[in-house]
């Protein structure tokens, strides 16, 4: 017992210590470290519609794509953004039941020759609208003309479109002339609860990633590595992963393959010192180890040279995942993968048996705290990647980088909203990493690159899948040597309402570090005119209907200047939504245990004269399950259906007030063509929308025939844009309904999966608008999680410890140590349960846990027993030699449960509450272990 115990106090990695560690590393640098107020973040561009990836050009201009097809440019000279074409793509998975769903398919990839300033070359990645492919093709850019007849495909992909996901996209030259570009696996993500893609029956294959990522034969799951020609045709270079074998391996491989085994690599990057690749790479959802295999991690990836990653076989510094059987649920024998000899024995595999050894990745963590990156934090992960920092690429750059960050490498995840600098040894490993500008956010960053000025460019998707975004926006990072730029913050309560509308601006926040004194220019613009005040703080009433744009601009006496705009939209109130739940817990749900709801929806415009109110029917609302950490796409792709059936109506109402009926049928010819028609010859067509509205209003004739199309003048563009939205929309299979807006909704869990998920109610309102403003739409999301929380990843903690050696455990640490989760509903709430253990091979010294509210010293709710220390049995059971008196084989006695379930009662009418457990003996050590904690369950009112 001691043997194990001193070897326990050896090799234990604790969350604290690893923190320490980190502190220390960064403290050692500290005297270097540039100070985060020489960098300042400016916001170039917001509102953009589901940008992808970006390319940076030595003129200053920034190319990029967004995902339904469009190239853009912001120039900087103008700060305007340009659509310069639009590629049709295919946007939609069709399943095998003909249902249609959003797809992360569409315009993914952009990249510019590196002799774009000769030859003008471009290169995009897109989804083909017809055939079930992603193409490679390059385009002449001619100024600000994408030409059409230069169109030249390079490379196709095949791929299947039923199920999603995962597609890759990203591109980057070496100094070769040499094209890396990561292609998705292609496969689904349901059906293996969150763990390895691996499912091997038959009409499962879109299930098996074994047929793509682990398939030498396929170009999916795959970073690629080509040399493009000038007739577009390509060679592949040497240092290719199948390079050397010989007759392209009986035609078992695929020469552009460089690196292989991956999920959904993101955005590549090459280190222009030393070659080496660098990319993030998005994992799978599982939150525990299982017996499928580990947890999922998301990964930072570098390769040296050709190399296989391990997926779907491996994960992390090569954690294995199980040989899956998935009709029978169970391992097969000999069920555990080899890293250094992985085989391929899938009935889906078209390539080699035998693959390469799987290489650790450099970076990995999962959803909750890393033992060996703690500094990433928990929550939602998606890995995005990131550029190596070289003062060398930029030799006429006025703001370049400082030498603090020679060599690092620059990570960003699009989910956690931080930027990483990483530090790489004289041998290109792992060192250490530290927060850049850590008091800065970076969400939903999708591309990051440094610009040929030096300069640092994040392109940022937005908050919400599947849609253009307020907060989607292109914005740079700039260093300041001298005297720093002001940084300015600008904020009103209130940017929409009807007229007359009262809105206070307010400055606070904006400071200016070098101490200078600064100026301050509110600057209002609208179609009417500008206006200018030059205060800190005004309050401005805007009496007429419009946009206005709101632009404070501050400068110091320096003459240095930052600006940051707000729009205020006057003329129309955004929609009240609430989703409230009448009967049951607003925090958690409780299997095969009803919810009550009611959702309300006001509207000042629309709705009832009296109250506002608006018809249930024109009200999306929906309730969907996800597994823990499942895609946030599975969600958005639902909640696109249930608001295109209920938005729907309101265009149909609309349409049928009018004088449409008289000309048009749905499906048949009348005076006019067929809605249907309509929406078949404009599908796809992006500036389909804009022009049949118009088309509405004004009137007009000669696409369908001679007949004329009467105007409308009554109706107003809003109106307009909702029943064009309508037709454009009418052969869309009607896949998702909304539910009524009052209602009880049983929250069982769907078969096949875990209860360790959560559901997510949503209720959504889009308004008509008004003549001189567009629709507005407001909604209200719930959360419900599963009533067994994880100790590990509370929302504030304070003496924790985790041990992963010999065994998992997370403990408590000194008198008062405490978990905090905030905003829990304590409605219908009867005790809290916590399976602890205190036990004295690990010294622990016992006690018991209080339930607080709203802070470790706030209203004591309640108290559980006393836990006293006691010795668990390491090993098997104890045997035992006395045989039974029938002669029948012993039976060896049970081992004794280690658990302790303690528990807390909470009384009736608690409320809703920030809660803290704290574990309390005032005689342990501040070192000392209270107690170790695997669950805190709470438990409903039966």
């Amino acid at each position: 017992m001691m043997n194990i115990s001193l070897l326990s106090k050896n090799i234990i990695k604790t969350t604290s210590a690893l923190l320490f560690c980190s502190l220390f590393t960064h403290l050692s640098f500290a005297q270097n470290v540039p100070e985060e107020n020489r960098f300042t973040k400016v916001v170039l561009a917001d509102k953009l519609d589901e940008p992808m990836e970006m390319t940076l050009l030595k003129d200053g201009r920034v190319l990029f794509v967004e995902r339904k097809g469009a190239l853009k440019q912001f120039d900087p000279n103008t700060g305007a953004i340009k659509t310069l074409a639009t590629i049709p793509v295919n946007t939609k998975y069709t399943n095998a039941k003909g249902q249609k769903r959003e797809a992360e398919e569409g315009l993914m990839g952009l990249v510019h020759d590196p002799n774009f300033e000769k030859n003008h070359w471009i290169y995009m990645y897109y989804a083909d609208p017809d055939k079930t492919q992603h193409v490679l093709a390059r385009w002449e850019l001619n100024g600000e003309e994408l030409v059409e007849s230069s169109k030249k495909v390079i490379l196709e992909v095949p791929t299947q479109r039923e199920e999603c996901c995962h597609t890759g996209g990203g591109m980057v030259f070496d100094k070769s002339g040499n094209l890396f570009l990561t292609v998705g696996n292609n496969t689904s993500n349901s059906g293996s609860d969150g763990y390895a893609n691996l499912d091997e029956r038959k009409g499962w294959e879109y299930w098996d990633d074994q047929r793509g990522a682990g398939n030498t034969n396929s170009l999916t799951g795959k970073i690629l590595r080509i040399t493009p020609q000038p007739d577009a045709s390509y060679t592949i270079p040497k240092g290719n992963l199948y390079e050397t074998l010989p007759n392209n391996g009986d035609g078992l491989v695929k020469k552009e393959i460089y690196t292989m085994g991956h999920r959904n690599p993101w955005r590549p990057t090459i280190d222009s010192k030393t070659g080496y690749l660098y990319w993030g790479e998005v994992g799978p959802d599982a939150s525990n180890d299982g017996e499928q295999g580990p947890r999922g991690y998301d990964e930072f990836n570098q390769a040296k040279k050709a190399s296989n990653f391990g997926w779907p076989y491996f994960i992390g510094d090569n954690k294995v995942y199980t040989d899956w059987d998935f009709e029978t649920k169970k391992a097969r024998p000999n069920s555990k993968y080899d890293p250094a000899n992985p085989i391929n024995d899938s009935p889906n595999n078209t390539g080699l048996k035998q693959l390469p050894p799987a290489q650790k990745a450099f970076i990995w963590y999962p959803y909750g705290i890393s033992e060996d990156f703690p500094l990433v934090g928990s929550s939602g992960r998606s890995a995005t990647g990131g550029p190596v920092f070289r003062k060398a690429d930029f030799p006429n750059g006025q703001r370049v980088f400082p030498s603090y960050y020679e060599g690092k490498w620059l990570i960003t995840d699009f989910m956690r909203g931080w930027i990483m600098s990483v530090t790489m040894d004289d041998n290109g490993d792992f060192k250490s990493m530290e927060r850049f500008m850590p008091s800065t956010d970076f969400g939903s960053a999708i591309d990051m690159d440094f610009a040929p000025d030096g300069d640092l460019y994040v392109l940022e998707y937005g908050s919400a899948w599947f849609r253009g975004n307020d907060n989607a926006r292109l914005v740079k990072v700039e260093y300041n040597g001298g005297n720093r730029m002001p940084k300015v913050v600008a904020s009103a309560d209130n940017l929409t309402g009807a007229a007359p509308l009262k809105v206070n601006f307010s400055s606070k926040g904006t400071v200016d570090y070098d101490g200078d004194k600064l100026t301050y220019l509110w600057e209002i613009k609208s179609k009417a005119g500008k206006r200018v005040l030059r205060i800190e703080n005004p309050s401005i009433t805007f009496d007429k209907a419009g946009i206005y744009t709101v632009t404070l601009t501050v400068k110091d006496t320096k003459g240095e200047e930052n600006s940051e705009s707000l729009e205020v939209k006057v003329g129309n109130e955004s929609p009240a939504v609430a989703f409230d739940i009448k009967k049951g817990n607003k925090t958690f749900y409780f299997p095969n245990k009803a919810i009550e709801y009611e959702v309300k929806v006001a509207d000042k415009e629309d709705g009832d004269l009296k109250s506002g109110k608006i018809k249930p029917d024109q009200v999306a609302v929906s309730i969907d399950y996800l597994a823990i950490g499942y895609d946030k796409i599975e969600a958005s792709q639902n909640h696109r259906g249930v608001d295109a059936s209920a938005f729907a109506s309101m265009g149909e109402r609309m349409m049928n007030k009018s004088d449409c009926k008289s000309c048009h049928m749905i499906d048949k010819k009348s005076v006019g063509p067929s809605y249907q028609d309509v929406a078949q010859k404009y599908k796809g067509d992006p500036k389909a929308l804009e022009y049949l509205s118009k088309k509405v209003i004004a009137g007009g004739g000669g696409v369908w025939g001679d007949h004329m199309m009467a105007a409308h003048p009554q109706i107003s563009q809003a109106e307009a844009n909702i029943i064009v939205e309508y037709i454009l929309n009418i052969n869309e299979p009607k896949t998702a309904t909304s539910l009524p807006t009052n209602g009880s909704y049983l929250t069982k869990i769907p078969d096949g999966k875990k209860e360790n998920g959560s559901y997510i109610l949503r209720a959504a309102y889009k308004d008509k608008g008004t003549k001189v403003m567009k629709s507005l739409a407001s909604e209200d999301l719930l959360v419900l999680r599963n009533a067994k929380l994880n100790p590990e990843i509370a929302d504030k903690s304070k003496g924790t410890q985790l041990t992963i050696t010999p065994g998992r455990s997370f403990s408590l640490v000194g008198n008062n140590a405490y978990l905090g989760y905030k905003n829990i509903d304590l409605k219908e709430i009867s005790q809290v349960e916590l399976t602890a253990q205190a036990q004295t091979r690990v010294g622990a010294s016992g006690g018991f846990v209080e339930l607080r509210l709203d802070s470790p010293t706030g209203t004591l709710l309640g108290k559980s027993e006393i836990i006293e220390p006691r010795e668990v049995r390491m090993g098997p059971p104890p045997t035992t030699t006395t045989a039974p008196a029938n002669g029948q084989a012993a039976t060896p006695p049970a081992r004794p449960n280690p658990n302790t379930i303690l528990k807390i009662a909470v009384p009736a009418n608690a409320g809703q509450h920030d809660v803290y457990f704290v574990f309390k003996n005032d005689k342990a050590k501040d070192s000392q272990i209270v107690m170790s904690v695997s669950a805190i369950e709470f438990k409903s009112t039966e």
